[in-house]
């Protein structure tokens, strides 16, 4: 197994932990059975071979190797596909691939996953297809591929060709026995295309959505390829029969819905009736049509919430919609009408409804092809979407909140089907807001039997499984405490990551204890050979020890010790030996026996490395002095994406897999006079509205909205919508009011309680063991530590671990140990080896900045701090396309004020001022100085 491109693969293509998983599984297979890779096998001794690593495998239920991994829909199996492409071809050299797609849905969305410079190409991040990215061969250009075929000569480069064949293309082609197209003769090949696969030495077979088509006469053609194996992806691994489903027997990996939903890779599905509805109190069409009125109702507030939710934190806006699914093509045109009548909310919805069936040919199909692949995008108007069968696999959106099924099916039915399409999340993980990460199954009629249906322990929503697999290297993990260097010199830690971890047996050369760097502190200028701590015996560390509790005193008296240097002063080193000898007196008696020592001295030498191995951060605050006055900027309220929509009962909603109930109804008893009332009383709930202060401003924006309300319901149902959505309506006016934000004091002070402070301590988890280390692999091991330490200047091959890795070897760094969240941050490392005095990464909680993002205000912690001859740099390195977002931007201005304030400090003290560097990750190259970011320089404007 090559764990360095396995790593590699895994960190650049960024696969979520199911994906990684499943290709570390492919990986340990391969290691298991390399026979795999040959093209003349033993098939049952490759079996019996695999079974003793996964106790699911059963058989391959081919003539040759077959591994399937199941995956929950929303998981990605498309990306998992070119991460096993990449880690095959990186890995053991296969160059040729053959992918079959069930339908021709999927086979166009592989067909644009796999090409280069589209929005979901599978092998971003992949340096070496960056070069030369992989020839896609489809079943619709393979007749013209054979000079590219032919120009692979002898001792050439090989290029990864990626063959993708529709199976349901070659289902039709093989009917009656005929033999399929791509068998027939090629002139230009001088032979069939088929028989040229089959001739390839290396091909490997994928199969996506393979329970679609598992014993269909086109596979059954295809297996005459005879692979090297193959590889199948599904989210249901089982075949329908008339006895019930019948599961696969080769599944090496199964990450059911369940557990998709337990980790937040899913939304959470929930199912939505109205209170007290009774469904045999009204006709079939009655029952449609109140179905539909309450999916817009949810289709709506989902609007505001997702709206709301973009604004409230800085990111893109999502666009939902709402699928109906109909029972077939002519219900699917009654449906359209109906929802685009004046009959249905006025006709409010006319030109925003699509219908998607195979009812339309030629440019009618084109054009309602064209606009579903467009659903995810804002700038397109389709809000509802009507599908007569929502079970094909392949239409990707993550963007679809509200299903309202309206075909006959039982609820283990409507549970699956409705499901599969809608759980995708548009921002890749939940947010903790419930409307963002829910999807609302509208299902009045079957609402308790899905509830039922759900509860039970073998529903996809219940049903989970967990195989403990043979324990990796990679699980053992140990919490490492590395405290500054000033601690580790003066010997007050050993550096421990605690209780030792137990090892594995076996020893290598890279299990040799640190030889170049026995002790991470060896080399650091002025500690001493070896880095050896400058206090050995007990009753100096516990003088020592007592020494800094006391300098934690003095930092904030800025009166006596305004920074780290005036620790040195005679003054300040009676001051803290006195108070020093007054806390060590109880204990004298008992360690001082028999051992003297000079406490003056252990005094000057605690200070003396304090000193040295400190960077003077103040502790600022800006607090306002004088009266200070807020408030809110006249503005025009956005209203064009609020069409909020009325209803007479109560919805209420029930999670399926958690019970939760939720529910939309309006405040019982609440009766305003005025329209603009329901708004401005919930506005006022806002800890910074005042009524009084802001009471014009409010009416006004409540004005608008009533206005806009009125625009397309009559009075009756504005206030239904008010009474009803007047907390949702506030809550998405203030996230508009939040931008319009102002504050102003009579003036603003900055206070410095101290001038300099400890370092604070860094806590990392790393990989422990040995075991760690692959063959190879520069690290060595540290028995001190437990944990395997690399040399910061060594190149990193496995970017994608970086954060799995510590660092030592440093020189200049004030701490022994640092952890880099990017290759990018190590090449910076080397470039402070080099040009700073000293440099740190600080911890959390160091400096206490503080940046607004939304109505957030999180705490900002730098990449880096570096000690030149003539400043002091905070420094942030980013990559080049997040420069301009806006939280690095908010980052960036709160973090050039506190350097501002700093260097006012700075000024006042006789030190250093400061300076904000925010670096583009293409610019840190090892030939620039320091002093070539000064460009990046930002001030605080």
């Amino acid at each position: 197994m090559n764990s360095k491109v396995l790593n590699a693969v895994t960190g650049r293509l960024s696969l979520r932990p199911p994906q990684a998983e499943s290709l570390s599984r492919l990986a340990h297979a391969l290691k298991m059975a390399p026979e795999l890779l040959q093209h003349e096998k033993d098939v049952p001794a490759v079996l019996s071979s695999l079974k003793s690593l996964f106790p699911t495998l059963e058989d391959f239920e081919r003539d040759f190797p077959s591994l399937c991994f199941a995956l929950a829909t929303g998981v990605g199996k498309t990306r998992l596909m070119g991460a096993f492409i990449a880690y095959l071809h990186l890995a053991h050299g296969i160059n040729n691939f053959f992918v079959l797609a069930p339908n021709l849905t999927i086979y166009n969305k592989l067909i644009a996953d796999f090409t280069p410079n589209t929005p979901k190409y599978v092998f971003k991040g992949i340096a070496e297809f960056a070069q030369q990215p992989p020839i896609v061969i489809t079943g619709d250009n393979y007749d013209q591929s054979g000079a590219v075929v032919r120009e692979s000569l002898p001792g050439a480069f090989e290029d990864v060709r990626i063959n993708i064949f529709n199976i349901s293309k070659i289902n039709s082609e093989v009917r009656g026995g005929k033999e399929p197209r791509i068998k027939r003769m090629q002139e230009v090949l001088g032979d069939s295309y088929f028989n040229h696969l089959a001739g390839l030495t290396d091909l490997v077979l994928l199969m996506d959505e393979s329970h679609r088509y598992r014993a269909s006469a086109g596979v059954r053609s295809i297996n005459e390829l005879k692979p090297l194996f193959g590889l199948e992806l599904t989210a249901t691994p089982f075949v329908e029969s008339t006895r019930g489903p019948v599961p696969f027997k080769n599944v090496v990996m199964d990450y059911p819905l369940a557990r998709a939903m337990e980790d937040g890779f899913v939304k959470e599905p929930a199912v939505v009736t109205q209170r007290n509805f009774d469904a045999r109190a009204h006709t079939p069409e009655e029952l449609e049509k109140v179905k539909l009125e309450d999916g817009v109702r949810l289709h709506e507030t989902t609007k505001v919430e997702l709206l709301t939710y973009a604004r409230e934190n800085g990111v893109k806006a999502v666009k939902p919609f709402m699928l109906v699914i109909a029972r077939e093509t002519a219900h699917a045109a009654q449906l359209l009408a109906l929802l685009e009548s004046d009959a249905f909310f006025e006709a409010r919805y006319r030109g925003k409804v699509i219908q998607v069936d195979s009812s339309r040919s030629g440019a009618e199909e084109e054009a309602m092809i064209t606009r579903l692949l467009a659903v995810e995008s804002v700038d397109e108007p389709t809000e509802i979407v009507i599908h007569v069968n929502m079970l094909k696999e392949g239409w990707d959106v993550t963007n679809l909140y509200t299903i309202v099924p309206l075909r006959a099916a039982n609820a283990r039915t409507l549970i699956e089907q409705s499901i599969g399409r809608g759980l995708r999340l548009p921002y890749g993980k939940r947010t903790g807001v419930a409307a963002v990460d829910r999807l609302n199954i509208v299902a009045h009629d079957k609402f308790q039997e899905i509830i039922d249906e759900a509860n039970r322990g073998d529903s996809p929503i219940r049903l989970k499984q967990l195989i403990l697999e043979a324990p990796s290297s990679d699980d053992n993990k140990v919490s490492v405490q590395v405290s500054s260097g000033a601690m580790t010199r003066l010997g007050l830690t050993n550096l421990s990551p605690g209780p030792s971890p137990e090892f594995g047996r076996g020893e290598r050369e890279q299990d040799k204890p640190l030889s170049q760097w026995e002790s991470p502190l060896k080399g650091i200028k002025g500690w001493g050979e070896g880095g050896a701590p400058v206090f050995t015996r007990e009753p100096e560390l516990q003088a020592a020890r007592m020494v800094m509790e006391v300098i934690g005193k003095y930092e904030i008296k800025r009166d006596l010790v305004p920074t780290s240097a005036a620790l040195l002063k005679p003054e300040v080193q009676q001051v803290i030996l006195q108070e020093v000898a007054e806390r060590l007196k109880p204990v004298q008696s008992s360690w001082l026996a028999g051992e003297s020592f000079n406490l003056a001295d252990v005094v000057a030498k605690t200070t003396a490395v304090v000193v040295q191995q400190t960077i003077d951060i103040p502790r600022i605050t800006v607090v306002p002095n004088g009266e200070v006055t807020t408030g809110f900027h006249p503005f025009k309220l956005d209203v064009a994406q609020l069409h909020l929509q009325p209803g007479e009962r109560e919805i209420v909603g029930q999670m399926l897999r958690t019970n939760e109930q939720f529910t939309l109804a309006s405040e019982i008893g609440l009766v305003e006079r005025r329209l603009e009332d329901y708004i401005v009383h919930a506005l006022v709930d806002y800890d910074d509205v005042d009524y009084f202060t802001h009471a014009e401003l409010l009416y006004g924006l409540a004005g608008q909205m009533v206005q806009h309300l009125s625009g397309y319901l009559p009075e009756a149902e504005v206030r239904s919508v008010l009474a009803r959505d007047r907390r949702l309506i506030a809550r998405e006016i203030h996230a508009q009011m939040m931008a319009h934000f102002w504050e102003e004091a009579t003036e603003y002070e900055v206070k410095v309680s101290r001038g300099f402070t400890e370092l604070k301590p860094c806590n990392y988890t790393a990989t422990a063991g040995r075991a760690a280390i692959a063959p190879g692999d520069s690290a060595v091991f540290s028995p001190s530590l437990g944990i395997a330490v690399r040399h910061f200047r060594e190149t990193v091959t496995e970017t994608g671990r970086i954060k799995q890795m510590l660092f030592g070897g440093f020189e200049r760094c004030l701490y022994p140990l640092q952890k880099f969240d990017s290759d990018t941050e190590r090449r910076f490392a080397v470039i402070l080896e080099r040009d700073a005095r000293k440099w740190f990464k600080p911890a959390k909680g160091q400096f206490q900045i503080y940046y607004k993002l939304g109505t957030e205000q999180p705490e900002y912690i730098p990449d880096f701090v570096a000690d030149t001859d003539t400043q002091i740099f905070m420094v942030e390195t980013k990559a080049k396309g997040d420069i301009d977002s806006q939280e690095v931007q908010a980052k960036a201005a709160a973090a050039a004020r506190w350097c501002r304030h700093a260097s006012d400090y700075a000024a006042e003290t006789g030190t250093k001022p400061w300076t904000y560097l925010l670096l583009p990750h293409d610019e840190i190259v090892e030939s620039k100085r320091l002093a070539d970011f000064q460009r990046f320089k930002l001030t605080d404007s």
